[in-house]
């Protein structure tokens, strides 16, 4: 069951569901806008091999906007923090900036229970496409789980800023570096 903008509103003012900064004009009928935040991270890397800590670059975005090529990707933050204990929220691009030929967060929408912080988007330009702090960029909707609540203590846990994979966690035993 999918939660309607005001009843997003509603749990927001009851502390069931964090957005922060809250803004109602931003819910929709059965979503929430989630703006850009200004920071960006860039990979250094050549290959990016998911046993291997990730060299990048972070950078903020420019006043007068950040281009992006076609074929460049990058990771950015919502300007949101966003998370609840008690439903399932799911990343998706908003239609007017898919239509800019601008993915947003496609293959890592569901955002897990118990995760609170910025979350980290995924872009990548199909076409030449400006991004600016504070655009609209994509949408939050939530979901009622079913079934017993184990809340996410993982490894991105209360991010500030984009965060570049952390995969290399997960292969213990193997060199980082």
């Amino acid at each position: 069951m999918i939660l309607t903008g005001p009843e997003i509103a509603k749990q927001v003012g009851s502390g069931r569901i964090t957005v922060a900064p809250f803004d109602n004009s931003r819910c929709t009928t059965n979503s929430y806008d989630l703006a850009l935040g200004r920071r960006l991270a860039l990979y250094q890397d050549e290959v990016l091999d998911p046993r291997r800590e990730p060299a990048y670059e972070l950078r903020d975005i420019p006043d007068d906007g950040y281009l992006l090529a076609p074929g460049d990707f990058v990771l950015a933050e919502t300007a949101e923090q966003i998370g609840s204990d008690n439903y399932v929220p799911l990343i998706h691009a908003k239609s007017g900036t898919a239509r800019l030929g601008l993915f947003v967060h496609v293959t890592a929408d569901l955002i897990d229970l118990g995760f609170v912080g910025c979350s980290t988007l995924q872009l990548y330009a199909t076409l030449p496409v400006r991004i600016w702090p504070g655009m609209l960029i994509a949408q939050v909707t939530f979901w009622v789980p079913y079934g017993p609540i184990e809340l996410y203590q993982g490894k991105y846990q209360h991010a500030d800023g984009p965060q570049v994979s952390r995969s290399y966690q997960d292969h213990p035993g193997v060199a980082n570096g």
